[in-house]
């Protein structure tokens, strides 16, 4: 779907309003996903450069021939830009005074960051009492910890949360970054679902309150076989006994699950390989994966060889055995599934280049509401004077005066 203007009539969170003092990944997420689901979200950026996610690479220019990076372009959809400088007393002053026009006042800077410029819990709150407080950091803001002063991107508390150990090989380093920023993302879906939680207790009691996520926190939530498998006796990345790998087919690799006895003996009936389900070797789940290599990959293998892996998926699948293609990032981005349910967004580049940037749809469906199209993400300070002239009714000097002294941009 082609980006079009705002249309959140009929959305579910339409009303909702988001103050965001953000940057990066983990909340702008969130409040991205809010966005597509009707909340109105006004960035606040910093004076100069703006959020970071805008100096990230690749990136493209805007039409003032600014950079604008990667992460910023597929995490702030519908949203509104302010550039304030927050360090400046007027600036911090701006904020406290916009903060009672919104019910969600949302940041992720490090933590204790907002505190020390006087834009805390305890500062909003004193303000506006109703207002929904959040803070996305690396390790939180209410518990003590020992990483409390730690900066954290999605790699260090993927890092922390013992998947990348569980998955390393040998003595070969981790593989950092496996599926891009689940730190980051993993967190902005648990804020998404803490801010929903706020505001519905809101609606029941009248009272705000602080929801407070830590990066760390999702992370061990999300890679919960670390924790759980080291509970029941399972050490050094043992996933248990079940066929869990990848193999080859003709024109690449998929993955396919085995972990009952019905689905194994559907498998090597499959592959043309029956007496295996009676073969001594394989009567316990044990077996399929000691003799895996020895026994079973060539098998599937072989069986695999005269077939595409969607082929080899189709028949699998077919047959009521879990797996799925390992696709190429040229077949994701044309695979028909993908299509179908528009999982992929076009923006057009504003800076001479064809390929329009690929961005991810929203992937919650709901069916009493219909799709919406999507708004481009915002140039930098594209909304200052707007934003501030409707919510604080400051008059055209009075932005010019603030603008002159850096206060805003």
């Amino acid at each position: 779907m082609l980006m079009t203007e705002d249309a959140t009539s009929g959305l579910p969170l339409q009303g909702v309003r988001v103050l965001a003092l953000e940057q990066m990944q983990a909340l702008p997420y969130a409040t991205q996903l809010l966005a597509r689901l009707g909340a109105d979200v006004v960035k606040v950026e910093p004076v100069g450069m703006g959020d970071s996610g805008r100096g990230s690479l690749p990136a493209m220019t805007d039409p003032e021939g600014r950079p604008v990076g990667a992460t910023f372009l597929r995490n702030n959809l519908g949203k509104r830009s302010v550039c304030v400088n927050l360090k400046d007393p007027r600036g911090r002053d701006l904020v406290l005074t916009m903060a009672p026009r919104f019910d969600v006042i949302a940041e992720n800077s490090k933590a204790g960051a907002m505190a020390r410029l006087g834009l805390g819990y305890q500062d909003i709150h004193a303000v506006h009492p109703a207002g929904v407080y959040v803070s996305v950091s690396g390790f939180g803001n209410t518990v003590p910890t020992p990483y409390g002063d730690w900066p954290a991107f999605a790699p260090i508390v993927e890092a922390m949360s013992g998947i990348y150990e569980m998955k390393r090989v040998g003595d070969q380093p981790p593989t950092v970054a496996p599926v891009g920023a689940l730190g980051d993302i993993g967190a902005a879906l648990f804020a998404s679902i803490g801010i929903l939680a706020a505001l519905r207790h809101r609606e029941q009691t009248g009272q705000g309150q602080y929801v407070d996520i830590a990066m760390f926190d999702s992370m061990i939530a999300m890679t919960d076989i670390v924790t759980n498998f080291w509970s029941m006796g399972l050490r050094g990345g043992n996933l248990g006994p079940l066929i869990m790998h990848g193999f080859r087919a003709k024109d690449g690799w998929f993955v396919l699950q085995v972990g009952r006895e019905p689905h194994f003996a559907r498998l090597v009936e499959l592959i043309g390989q029956p007496h295996l389900a009676t073969d001594p070797r394989f009567a316990t789940r044990q077996g399929w994966v000691d003799h895996l290599e020895t026994v079973l990959r060539p098998a599937i293998e072989t069986w695999a060889s005269r077939l595409t892996k969607a082929e080899a998926c189709h028949r699998l699948g077919t047959a009521g055995i879990a797996a799925g293609p390992c696709l190429s990032d040229a077949e994701v981005v044309t695979d028909p599934h993908v299509a179908s349910r528009s999982m992929l967004v076009e923006l057009p580049r504003t800076d001479g280049i064809d390929q329009p940037v690929l961005i991810p749809g929203n992937p919650v469906r709901l069916s009493a509401v219909p799709a919406s199209p999507e708004t481009r993400p915002p140039w930098l300070g594209e909304h200052t004077d707007a934003v501030l002239a409707a919510e604080l009714g400051l008059e055209p000097h009075e932005l010019q005066a603030l603008r002159a002294d850096g206060v805003i941009s």
